[in-house]
């Protein structure tokens, strides 16, 4: 399926939210992701299924001067 993640079109085998930060190479590290704008608490992610069409923004902190 095609979602948007972090604005750009991308085709994707996740179903869950927990699938696509595995698929995404982000898993162990610390991030936040928001599906349609509304934050997805980590505990969530397993359960919060991702769907065609949808915008996905992860974001990881960074730390800069």
């Amino acid at each position: 399926m095609v979602v948007r993640v972090n604005g750009e079109p991308r085709e994707i085998a996740a179903v869950t939210v927990a699938d696509l930060v595995r698929e995404l190479d982000h898993e162990g590290g610390f991030v936040a992701v928001a599906l349609n704008t509304r934050v997805v608490r980590r505990a969530a992610w397993g359960e919060t299924p991702i769907r065609e069409g949808d915008a996905v923004e992860i974001v990881t902190p960074r730390q800069g001067g």
